[in-house]
């Protein structure tokens, strides 16, 4: 096989060389085969050394799909693409729970709420805090490895509906993604922390845009929305960016805008239809501020979205329609943003029904079909089981008391309304309330009993229309507040009762749901209503933490209480498991607060019972595994013995106009009826807060805490009757502790 350019010795010797190179490839090809053999016998941690060396949080689709052959990590938001929050780890199961104990324990810096889910890679954990801080942390030791704070402008608070809090951060090649409370999209340095990239990912920075969500990865996009639509002029839409250099792949808005205007996409067009008025000049909500899920299967993107801005569809869109796609489950095609179906849980919206709650995938027989399908329990109550590739609806069960609706209708889709739960007759009480039969927490699947774990609440609201919009049919949108289109004092607002119900009392749960029968198979009953989302795991068990402080595993069979820890500190977190060095761990964020801080102590009924007014609200990353060697730190009870008020000079009238202002517009931060929970209770204020009040609420002298000034809103008179009323409430509960 002579080459024609060359002689005959030179072509030998190519010859030769080729030769020994064939059989060096074939030699090497057989190292290869022989190493696949060995791998199955060297340890996870060994296996995984290897791929720490060659780049830290190197996670892909691939191994994201492929994530149960390293049950060790979490590598995804849900631990993988499906989100069923379930671990095929079972070292922690019925028989050695009982010797789970603190491994390690991180102080976070803050009092403030944590949500985040973390990310675990090969023995490093990413994790987000407050203000949209990012840490990585040594997942065996504790030992914090880099933070990155994105130094969010502390006035953004007042943008926020429900705390400046961050529900996770996503890890792919090598980089960290992660949302800032200001709208900003940020690519770190996994093995560094140094900031990569960041651009802005708000249409309008003048709008009360936010996001806290975690974002989600896949084929190198990254995926995010926001929130916003309970404050004011917000339009929801999500974004697909570049994983490498974040430019913009592609948008997908969830309400039309001005129908003057060209439509940014065809499905818009059909949307418009649905509305009517101008909606566009307020916004119109349906912002996506939680669910974003991937399915490598149909490769779509299912996105979960918010409520109407503002909630009263009378001003929004007052002739009615459905209002597409607020309240809806969309699925999105994941490389172009072109949308393939869509159910809407809640047409019509005007409670605040989000359908923004986790999504869980799964496969299930149906009817006798084997079914690929996707689950929610959004806040309207019904739980919704649908065809993924179609968006079939199957089930609408209630997981939860419902009143507001008989049903849904299973050959329409639509729930069919109680007509005598109409707020824009009367002020009328409903079940759920605005806080949902569900939040944002997670919950999680077993797909041994395919039952879905829940973490439920009953909490009634009173709906009733603006007086002030009653009276004149006028309603104005006021920025960096929250904008509703309804009561917020309620007690100024009493509900009709006429249907003889009485509003049952606050309670929250942890059910185990089975998606196709509809049947609760056990619950656990709370102290309160707003507690943390569970964890399942292949050891048996199901894992949760809640706002009396405690983390608590059951039975996942018959739910029974197997063990407890108490963390001193009210948990809103789900927990996640991995393992390292053959030990399994399950690790939490501990730290109460979120939109829980509306409701405080819940009127006083709860003082003594919610970890963080108990012991105050003390952030914590935890960290357990059996024979753990840390103790957890018990904290003293706090004094809440309520200090001398100063006497001054108001009238009834200032105390109630008092009233009103507080509940419009303090009440979402420093709790109703100026009960408090994890951000200022203002019973307690100090003298130098009394001293200075007026500095602090109107011109922002606490504004580096989050305590933005309200002058644009509120004038001197006002803050005064604000004072007022404060002051009025802390003298009378001081007398009353005092008796008591």
């Amino acid at each position: 096989m002579a080459h024609p350019s060359l002689n005959r010795k030179s072509a030998i010797i190519i010859n030769a060389i080729l030769l020994f190179s064939l059989a060096l490839i074939i030699i090497y090809k057989l190292i290869l085969i022989s190493e696949v053999k060995i791998t199955k016998e060297i340890p996870i941690e060994n296996e995984t050394e290897v791929i720490k060396k060659e780049k830290i949080g190197n996670i892909n689709t691939e191994r994201i799909i492929n994530a149960n052959n390293e049950p060790q990590n979490w590598l995804s938001h849900g631990r993988d693409y499906h989100e069923q929050r379930y671990s095929p780890l079972n070292q922690i199961n019925l028989e050695t729970i009982n010797k789970l104990e603190l491994e390690w324990s991180l102080d976070m810096g803050t009092k403030r709420g944590l949500e985040a889910t973390p990310i675990i890679d090969n023995g490093i954990m990413f994790v987000s805090s407050t203000w949209s801080v990012v840490h990585a942390v040594d997942a065996k030791t504790g030992k914090e490895l880099w933070v990155y704070d994105p130094d969010v402008p502390r006035s953004w608070a007042r943008k926020v509906c429900c705390d400046v809090v961050n529900r996770g951060v996503a890890v792919w090649e090598g980089q960290v993604y992660f949302g800032t409370i200001d709208g900003r999209l940020i690519s770190l340095d996994a093995k560094t922390g140094k900031n990569i990239w960041e651009i802005n990912t708000l249409i309008d920075s003048d709008k009360d845009y936010t996001i806290t969500g975690a974002p989600r990865v896949a084929n190198g996009k990254v995926y995010i929305g926001n929130g916003g639509a309970d404050m004011g002029g917000v339009r929801g839409y999500v974004s697909a960016y570049n994983t490498k250099n974040g430019n913009l792949e592609w948008r997908f808005f969830t309400v039309p805008g001005d129908p003057s205007l060209p439509f940014e996409h065809p499905e818009l067009e059909m949307a418009s239809k649905t509305w009517t008025g101008q909606w566009w000049t307020m916004g119109g909500g349906g912002t996506v501020w939680n669910a974003i899920v991937f399915d490598p299967e149909f490769n779509q993107l299912y996105i979960g979205t918010g409520n109407g801005s503002p909630w009263n569809q009378q001003i929004r869109s007052p002739e009615g329609g459905d209002n597409l796609f607020l309240s809806s489950i969309v699925a999105l095609n994941a490389d172009t943003g072109k949308m393939n179906w869509y159910y809407q849980t809640t047409p019509e919206e005007r409670w605040d029904y989000t359908a923004t709650q986790d999504i869980i995938l799964a496969d299930l027989n149906v009817d006798g079909e084997d079914r690929k399908v996707l689950m929610q329990a959004p806040k309207n109550g019904f739980f919704y089981v649908l065809d993924r590739k179609t968006g079939e609806l199957l089930r609408a069960n209630n997981y939860v008391k419902t009143n507001w609706a008989t049903h849904v209708d299973l050959k329409t889709g639509r729930p069919v309304l109680n007509p005598n739960k109409d707020y824009y007759e009367k002020a009328i009480w409903i079940l759920p309330g605005t806080y949902g039969g569900h939040g944002w927490q997670a919950m999680s699947y077993d797909p041994k009993q395919k039952l879905v774990f829940i973490p439920t609440m009953e909490i009634a609201a009173v709906h009733r229309v603006k007086k002030t919009f009653e009276e004149t049919g006028l309603y104005k949108m006021l920025p960096e507040t929250v904008n509703t289109g309804t009561e917020f004092n309620l007690f100024d607002t009493v509900p009709d009762m006429s249907d003889g119900d009485n509003i049952p009392p606050i309670t929250g749960e942890l059910i185990a749901f089975d998606p196709l029968t509809g049947e609760t198979r056990w619950s656990v009953k709370h102290k309160q209503f707003w507690n943390g989302g569970p964890l399942t795991t292949a050891g048996g068990l199901v894992f949760q933490g809640n706002a009396s402080g405690f983390l608590e595993a059951y039975n996942a069979k018959n739910g029974k209480l197997v063990w407890s820890k108490n963390v001193y500190t009210g948990i809103m977190a789900p927990p996640v498991t991995y393992m390292i060095d053959e030990e399994q761990y399950i690790s939490i964020l501990a730290g109460d607060g979120g939109a829980s801080n509306f409701l405080g102590d819940n009127f006083g009924i709860w003082e003594g019972q919610l970890a963080s007014i108990k012991y105050g609200n003390y952030g914590k990353l935890l960290t357990f595994k059996l024979n753990g060697k840390s103790k957890i730190e018990a904290l003293e009870e706090k004094d809440l013995s309520i200090p001398e008020q100063p006497i001054i000079n108001a009238s009834l009238e200032d105390i109630k106009a008092g009233q009103d202002i507080y509940a419009n517009y303090c009440a979402i931060c420093h709790g109703s009826g100026v009960h408090g929970k994890t951000i200022s209770d203002l019973r307690y204020m100090s003298k130098e807060t009394h001293e200075y009040f007026n500095e602090i609420v109107l011109n922002g002298m606490l504004e580096e805490n989050g305590m933005k000034g309200f002058s644009d809103i509120l004038n001197e008179k006002n803050a005064f009757e604000v004072y007022s009323y404060i002051v009025d409430v802390a003298t009378k509960e001081r007398s009353l502790q005092q008796r008591n």
